[in-house]
């Protein structure tokens, strides 16, 4: 990877836009951080940590716009002040709740009483605090589904903090803040959360998207977490478009320059949502299973080689489900899934028809060897379940999905297939279940 200091963020967006990063690994725009800001643009200074960061001068205080997770909060603080030594953080705006957008308020906090300047105000959605109030009840939960999410993060502290910076000021719809010259128009649009916002400064031509612009599939179908809104994000994003900005700060990876490309960018993105939920509906209305809905739902043929609408961090199928989820609520359309008998049951029961374990084990490399990993799954599956103590089973099961996490594009995918390898490698099928059991209430990502 390149040296992260020396890297010049607008050349790195040019190469983002021609498809010459490599955005799946090096450069992934939800993995890959700088350790410093730049100034991309007069007077506004942009961070890339796991998410974008941006801080506005307007002549008559700064504005931060998202701030970060808490690994951000000393190097946003220290990279602003050697900017602007003296320029006060006069506000603060969360696009939404999440875990990297939140913490680096927290210095700026701090200097403001120590120097009798009021606080900075923070504005978000109406709806945010409450979803701080829900990371508070679900801590545990939300900790083990982020480490089993994220390939890495199996040694992190596992209790994730919650002692958030509630907002100030909290709105429904939209809300223009005004500060100098400057008008920082906020508005609601659910898209990955029911709670974002997205923000446009006319007098500069910028637009901050939040998370409703990753340089990525959307994430609105995550596997792990609470309902995403493909339709509302379509609707936001060609909203956006209309505004004609000339920058766009997205909420993870790089900008993008121009109003041609960022007009491409987000209608692209917005015609990629909105395929995804039109094929769905059409689908469940013709009373098809969620199975048979999967296997036929395509994104649009025409989109497949946009860099910023590549499948890796969230998958199509995903998206599929999600919308599912909204208007057809949890059960499959499966009559035998509706009140099943247990899956240890079951297992039992599949095992026993196929010959025993050693027989259903032979059959899954087999599958693996001619390269059928999705079969091979189910198979090891099955075996772990029905005997749960079989060394046989957990070796194969952890060489199983240790295979299709290597060839899966997409992070959540990847991470969860990653961490039931690992569970096996441990002789379980889930190796933070120990970890979740008895842990103090309190926030996910």
């Amino acid at each position: 990877m390149s040296d992260p200091q020396s890297t010049d963020f607008r050349a790195l967006a040019e190469q983002y836009w021609l498809g010459q990063a490599d955005l799946a690994n090096e450069h992934h725009p939800v993995r890959v951080s700088f350790p410093g800001g730049q100034e991309i643009a007069p007077g506004l200074l942009f961070f890339k940590g796991v998410a974008a960061i941006s801080v506005v001068d307007t002549g008559a205080g700064l504005v931060m716009l998202d701030a970060g997770t808490p690994r951000d909060i000393d190097r946003v603080y220290e990279a602003v002040r050697a900017w602007r030594p003296d320029a006060p953080l006069v506000a603060a705006i969360y696009s939404h709740h999440h875990m990297d957008h939140i913490w680096a308020t927290r210095r700026f906090d701090e200097e403001a009483a120590r120097r009798g300047w009021a606080r900075p105000v923070v504005y978000a959605q109406s709806l945010l605090p409450e979803h701080f109030d829900r990371y508070r009840k679900t801590q545990a939960w939300n900790n083990a589904i982020n480490l089993r999410q994220f390939i890495g993060r199996r040694d992190a502290n596992p209790r994730w903090p919650v002692d958030f910076r509630y907002p100030d000021v909290t709105f429904d719809r939209d809300l223009t803040l005004t500060v100098g010259e400057l008008s920082f128009e906020m508005h609601h649009a659910r898209g990955e959360t029911d709670d974002h916002l997205w923000v446009s400064v006319p007098q500069r031509g910028w637009l901050f998207p939040g998370d409703l612009f990753i340089w990525a599939v959307p994430n609105a179908g995550n596997p792990q977490k609470v309902q995403r809104y493909c339709e509302e994000w379509g609707t936001a994003l060609r909203a956006m478009a209309a505004c004609r900005p000339g920058l766009l700060l997205c909420g993870h990876g790089m900008p993008i320059v121009g109003v041609s490309r960022i007009e491409q960018a987000l209608t692209d993105t917005a015609e990629y949502l909105e395929s995804i939920e039109r094929q769905t509906v059409a689908l469940m209305n013709q009373a098809l299973p969620l199975d048979e809905i999967l296997q036929r739902v395509q994104p649009p043929a025409h989109l497949a080689d946009r860099p910023y609408l590549q499948p890796i961090y969230d998958h199509p199928q995903f998206l599929v489900r999600n919308v599912w989820r909204r208007y057809g609520g949890w059960w499959d359309g499966e009559p035998d899934n509706l009140l099943p008998a247990p899956r240890t049951q079951q297992a039992r029961e599949w095992i026993a028809l196929a010959g025993g374990v050693a027989a259903v084990l032979a059959r899954a490399a087999q599958l693996q060897a001619e390269g059928d990993l999705r079969m091979a799954c189910h198979l090891v599956e099955m075996a772990a379940l029905a005997e749960p103590g079989s060394q046989a089973a957990h070796a194969a099961r952890t060489r199983v999905y240790a295979a299709r996490s290597a060839q899966e594009l997409a992070t959540m995918s990847r991470g969860i297939f990653h961490h039931a390898a690992e569970s096996s490698r441990e002789g379980r099928r889930d190796f933070l279940s120990g970890q979740i059991t008895g842990m103090a209430s309190g926030g996910e990502r």
